[in-house]
């Protein structure tokens, strides 16, 4: 029986032909090659720049950039960064329903100042995980990179939304639109989740 490999995930499918879909990141046929006709591509060397020419800034950018990135990706600086956010979020989710439902002041004022950290980690959670994409995935979109892409970018704004709404509005948690307040914290808590959920699904594999 032959085996073939997903090359933008690595999931493996044994069987006489590939799937039509790649059940772990949804990636089409054409992305499976054949595990044992799988040939090694050696990298050409790079071709040698004129002697005594100097690197030019954005030469020298794009090497400090290209460096930095890889060793993202190499010390996995994506979940490390995910864990961030996604350990506050539930908190600051948590808090916003006591100050809601209880009118608690101090608790509206804890889910703000943990809204805040979660806030200022999108950034680079966001980042990452694009940068993981283009290195370890090949830049490759499928419905699985594109729904995480579509979460985070959800998690940012939402979170960016809330932010100035209390800024605006330091009572919102105890006014008439206290509902929708909340519900924005729980849409912004489930969009975190699936993206979660489906980071898990392109590491451990379909379960």
């Amino acid at each position: 029986m032959k085996k073939w490999q997903c090359t933008i995930c690595g999931y493996v499918h044994e069987g006489d032909e590939p799937p039509e879909k790649c059940p772990i990141c949804g990636a089409d046929r054409s992305k499976f090659i054949e595990i044992a006709l799988e040939e090694k591509v050696q990298a050409e060397p790079e071709p040698d720049t004129k002697a005594g020419s100097e690197e030019s800034r954005h030469e020298k950018f794009l090497r400090i950039y290209d460096t930095v990135t890889a060793l993202m990706t190499e010390h996995h600086l994506h979940p490390i960064s995910v864990h961030i956010p996604n350990g506050v979020l539930p908190l600051s989710v948590f808090f916003a329903m006591l100050a809601v439902i209880f009118g608690a002041a101090d608790m509206d004022i804890a889910a703000f100042y943990s809204l805040i950290y979660v806030l200022l980690a999108m950034p680079m959670v966001l980042f990452s995980g694009y940068n993981d994409w283009k290195r370890r995935y090949g830049g490759n979109m499928t419905n699985v990179f594109f729904t995480k892409m579509i979460c985070g970018a959800v998690v940012f704004c939402l979170a960016l939304i809330l932010v100035f709404w209390r800024i605006i509005n330091p009572e919102v948690a105890a006014s008439s639109a206290r509902g929708l307040y909340l519900m924005i914290y729980f849409a912004m808590l489930g969009a975190a989740g699936i993206a979660g959920h489906l980071g898990g699904k392109l590491v451990f594999g379909k379960k």
